[in-house]
């Protein structure tokens, strides 16, 4: 028994022996990024490394937001995640939902050209994409082009798919014999044995509006209405390149993930492996 206990002990150690250095190469550019979101723009290039922050944020921010009027947006950013995921969190539920309880004609067929959409490259859908909203209807610069088109996860849709197919089906049925309705099964029962992998769903989904750069870019070209990482690109020139700016816009980015992940990753890891094993 204490043999054991010490085999399983120095197989943690050299597990962290392993992982720690790996960790720390990982977090090592986002603290330079933090470091230079600090820093003038010639102490960036400056020969010397500075591992250290300085005391030039609230410089940086000032110019990043006469540059980009950068709180703005950030408030686009914040809507256009948080609709975009509540609403595909819904949809994709739904829809895993109808291929586990439903049956008709073609199901397999359907099942096949969703999951077929996966192994397609962004770039085939997005010109069609683009013609269709900003040209034949005419909706460029809207909240409506920057959420709606990209709604239809097929990755959302595997999800809820697996989630809802590891339940077991005599539940639903015995709801149903009781005289529950279809809609108050899904709502009552099965969304709430789903919690892990919907939480794991929307923090994906949230992690992939906020990131997103190529739609906004071709949907919105108003100021008004461009999101943080379209606003970041436009601060790379021709002549000239704001790296502090970027850097300062980057870490504002990059630090309300952080801090999500940071207080959902029990929910985030729970969900990906939920259907693990079966």
């Amino acid at each position: 028994m204490r043999s054991k206990s010490s085999r399983r002990f120095w197989r943690q150690v050299a597990i962290h022996a392993v992982m720690g250095p790996l960790a720390l190469v990982w977090l090592f550019p986002l603290w330079m990024m933090a470091v230079f979101s600090t820093m003038p723009e010639n102490g960036i290039f400056s020969p010397d490394i500075e591992l250290l922050p300085s005391d030039q944020f609230w410089i940086n921010f000032q110019a990043l937001q006469a540059e980009t009027g950068f709180l703005r947006t950030l408030f686009v950013s914040v809507m256009v995640a948080l609709v975009s995921t509540v609403l595909s969190v819904m949809l994709t539920s739904m829809a895993g939902w109808a291929l586990v309880r439903y049956r008709f004609r073609g199901k397999a067929l359907v099942t096949a050209l969703i999951f077929g959409t996966m192994t397609l490259p962004y770039f085939v859908v997005v010109v069609p994409q683009f013609i269709m909203v900003a040209r034949d209807l005419g909706l460029s610069n809207t909240w409506f082009a920057l959420i709606v088109p990209p709604l239809f996860n097929s990755l959302g849709v595997l999800f809820m798919r697996q989630a809802f197919s590891m339940m077991p089906r005599e539940l639903f049925d015995a709801a149903q014999v009781e005289g529950v309705r279809e809609w108050q099964i899904f709502t009552r029962v099965a969304l709430p044995l789903a919690k892990p992998t919907l939480a794991a769903l929307a923090i994906i989904l949230f992690l992939a509006s906020w990131n997103n750069y190529l739609w906004p870019l071709l949907v919105a070209s108003d100021p008004s209405m461009m999101t943080s990482p379209v606003a970041l690109g436009t601060l790379i020139g021709v002549n000239r390149v704001s790296w502090a700016s970027i850097m300062t816009g980057a870490v504002l980015l990059t630090l309300p993930m952080v801090i999500v992940f940071i207080f959902l990753q029990r929910f985030f890891m729970a969900g990906i492996t939920t259907g693990a094993v079966k």
